[in-house]
């Protein structure tokens, strides 16, 4: 394996390990709001997102990307704060679709699984989603050529 693979594949890896991590963080506080205070689960999801998101992104500075040189941390937090909206966006949407789309108007699935389910699920299916945007997007306009 070449050395640009290693690497590549070492900073998916710690990717990964961030990720994992600031998804704890996003379905504990998405489900508790949701389940346990009684919040809508889009605005929980809101929450659970620019939090993790925020957590996210001081960790994939410090421990998975190569900062780009020539970008001063005020513009480098808006190009996040621009690609994390996205990511927001695609959350939402696939939450949506999750419960209110897919959950809402199949009976069966209502009785195979428990409502209080429905916003951790979800949450994990849009996390799947974003993730490799976020891989990808991160690594375009925030990582060092």
């Amino acid at each position: 394996m070449g050395m640009n693979m290693k690497n590549l594949l070492n900073q998916i890896i710690k990717f990964g390990i961030v990720g994992l991590f600031c998804f704890f963080i996003d379905i504990g506080i998405t489900t508790g709001f949701a389940n346990l205070l009684g919040v809508h689960y889009l605005f929980s999801k809101f929450l659970g997102f620019v939090i993790s998101s925020v957590v996210n992104y001081l960790l994939s500075i410090k421990f998975v990307f190569t900062k780009k040189k020539e970008m001063d941390q005020k513009k480098e937090f808006i190009v996040f704060l621009i690609l994390s909206a996205f990511g927001l966006a695609i959350n939402e949407i696939v939450m949506f679709l999750c419960i209110d789309v897919i959950y809402k108007n199949n009976a069966t699935l209502q009785r195979l699984v428990a409502d209080s389910l429905m916003v951790p699920i979800g949450t994990f299916v849009a996390t799947g989603v974003v993730m490799v945007y976020n891989f990808i997007s991160r690594k375009l306009f925030l990582e060092r050529k």
